[in-house]
């Protein structure tokens, strides 16, 4: 939720903050019985349109109500922002009301739908600096400004001239553009995805991740960094916000870390490289994995699948550098008296019940992602007001609550899907998106492995302090079509783009987890974001080698996915070694080389360097020696007397 959003002790009986709560929670109503196919069963038939104008509209009521101009300023909405909420909701009612008429008059663009179009995308346009700042702003600035200015640019970036009035128009008009699928998907998929997030923690579903990670992870070597991680990734998959995961779950894991005897650094660094990774942990992996399947047109249940092994060697490398780290460093477990898995689990079982619903609605009844999101939301209802977890226990009012909470968090992504289809309108308007494809495809010419650093390199900078959501879109419309057209996997090449566009949340000079993580541990921003992109490192390797090889995303023959992934597994454990120092003693530099020579042959997939498994089975054998060696040395040394 949007800090300015919050519910606070002095907005509860502000006018304006219970118009936008009324507002989201219709909002979210609205959604919930358009995927519930309500008009047709009460015999109406509406273009897609007149749902999603209407969703909008109260988004950005909502918005102007309970966001200032200014960030940081709590003052009730001013009259300007009381009359902006009311001429958006009401221009796009009426674009609801009048769509059928309006769409024949596009053509001719009279003054009416002019002036609607102006006002949907300068509002939508100021919601979007508002509940994200200048950076994903200043972004689709420029590519309006493109638009208008395209024609004028000599060479292969010459655009096809747009009329002044013909911009808005089309922007706010166009299925392909702002009613295109990126707010489709959001006002859909999503949105059922956050009211599952905001029922299951309004239950104590939060208290409870945090503790079966406590009770697994709390007594072993490193266990509060063990923790942090296995926290974050739980919730992380359902919050889908590498920053507020961090904000979550980093305010009880980092003081944890820091007490028993992890730097301030590596303490920010731990969660934040946990927290970027819980949106790439399947089930829920935030809106940018419903966006991929629709860009895709690929059931939501392909790419979870196609997820899973890279997040699972994602997490492995993360947990076995903490864990060395811990070695090395002497940290102990957490003091804490802890309880048993067993007795959190036989308290909070009924959370996992949630997910179960939902895999099995996903691969055994083959519902859509929305419909098998709705079943696991109605177990979340039934079961979390039959049991309470330590004293929570979900009421009617949380339940009603539920509902202005999902579309307060909706309301910035709303804004950002919104900027999103101006971007990919002014794409398709200008001819752009072609050229783009066609520049980067002749860059890399003739060498997939060059066009894949030149992407990644593109990736982190375009993604650089945006978010998840926008970095997706923008990535999948400018860079993913590039690499498809180069011959690599469609599937593999968003899944590309999507974990470079993660990882800019880690990496400096704009590295939005690891400055968030800073502030809690109190280190520096920027040591924390190197640390922290040492500790992610798989994350930077991962995508070149399921490009290369589909085998790691479950694409090609069995017995080739089994060995791929078992030599990527022992490949990522041997670099992590290496990264960390220590295996059974500190390492020296040379073995420490010689360990990352002997990861990077093992890591990469037998079927794309072409080798027939030989350099795989070179680097594992060798991998095998170095630790070999460590282990024996450590034995014959005689203990101290």
């Amino acid at each position: 939720m949007n800090d300015e959003t919050a519910p606070g002790p002095a907005r509860q009986f502000d006018p304006a903050y219970r118009l936008a709560a009324l507002a989201n929670g219709t909002l979210t109503a609205a959604c919930l019985l358009w995927v519930l196919d309500l008009p047709r069963y009460l015999g109406y038939a509406f273009y897609r349109e007149q749902f999603l104008a209407p969703v909008l509209g109260l988004s950005i009521a909502a918005m102007f109500l309970s966001v200032r101009a200014r960030k940081g300023d709590t003052r009730p909405a001013p009259w300007y922002d009381w009359v902006m909420a009311a001429v958006g909701l009401g221009a796009l009612l009426w674009i609801t009301a009048q769509y059928s008429r309006l769409l024949i008059e596009l053509p001719f663009r009279t003054v009416e739908v002019v002036v609607l179009g102006v006002i949907v995308l300068a509002f939508v346009m100021e919601g979007l600096r508002r509940t994200t700042g200048y950076s994903l702003f200043v972004v689709v600035v420029l590519f309006l400004a493109y638009a208008l200015v395209g024609h004028l640019i000599p060479g292969q970036f010459r655009a096809r001239p747009v009329d002044l009035d013909w911009l808005p128009v089309y922007l706010s008009f166009d299925p392909s553009a702002l009613f295109g699928s990126p707010i489709t998907v959001g006002a859909t998929v999503v949105v059922i995805f956050i009211w599952m997030g905001n029922l299951l923690f309004k239950a104590g579903g939060g208290q409870f991740f945090t503790d079966i990670a406590m009770a697994m992870m709390g007594r072993r070597r490193g266990g509060p960094a063990k923790v942090a991680v296995v926290a974050s990734a739980l919730f992380g998959s359902i919050s889908g916000s590498a920053v507020s995961n961090v904000a979550s779950t980093g305010i009880i894991t980092i003081p944890m870390m820091k007490r028993s005897g992890y730097s301030a650094r590596d303490a920010g660094a731990i969660e934040a490289v946990a927290s970027t990774g819980g949106q790439l942990m399947p089930p829920v992996m935030g809106a940018a994995a419903f966006l991929m399947a629709e860009f895709l047109e690929l059931p939501y249940r392909s790419i979870m699948l196609a997820a899973l092994v890279p997040a699972i060697l994602y997490y492995f490398a993360t947990f076995i550098q903490v864990d060395l780290v811990a070695a090395r460093e002497t940290i102990v477990p957490v003091e804490d008296a802890l309880e048993r898995p067993r007795d959190v689990l036989r308290q909070g079982w009924h959370f996992l019940v949630p997910f179960v619903v939902l895999l099995f609605a996903l691969f055994q009844w083959n519902e859509d992602a929305e419909i098998a999101a709705i079943y696991a939301c109605l177990s979340i209802v039934v079961l979390g007001m039959l049991f309470s977890y330590k004293g929570s226990r979900l009421s009617l009012k949380d339940l009603a609550r539920s509902f202005s909470d999902t579309g307060s968090t909706m309301i910035e992504l709303f804004m950002i899907l919104g900027g999103a289809g101006f971007v990919i309108g002014v794409l398709n308007l200008t001819g752009l998106g072609f050229t783009l494809t066609l520049v980067l495809v002749q860059i890399g010419a003739g060498s997939l492995y060059l066009l894949l650093a030149i992407s990644a390199v593109v990736c982190i900078v375009l993604g650089m302090g945006m978010p998840t959501s926008g970095v997706y879109i923008l990535l999948a419309t400018l860079v993913a079509p590039a690499i498809t057209k180069a011959g690599a996997d469609p599937l593999a090449a968003h899944m590309f783009i999507f974990y470079f566009g993660m990882m800019s949340m880690i990496t400096p000079p704009v590295a939005l987890a690891s400055f968030a993580a800073s502030t809690i541990s109190g280190a520096n921003a920027m040591s924390t974001g190197f640390q922290a992109m040492r500790l992610g490192w798989v994350a930077y390797i991962i995508p070149f080698m399921f490009v290369l090889s589909p085998t790691l995303i479950m694409k090609g023959d069995p017995l080739h996915i089994a060995m791929n992934i078992v030599t990527a597994s022992f490949g990522v454990y041997i670099i992590s070694v290496a990264f960390a120092g220590y295996f059974v003693r500190p390492l020296t530099l040379g073995k420490k080389a010689l360990m990352l020579v002997a990861g990077m042959m093992t890591i990469f997939p037998d079927t794309a360097i072409g080798a027939g498994g030989f350099i795989d089975a070179a680097g594992a054998v060798l991998g095998i020696l170095l630790l070999g060696y460590e282990y024996r040395s450590v034995k014959r040394t005689p203990a101290p007397a």
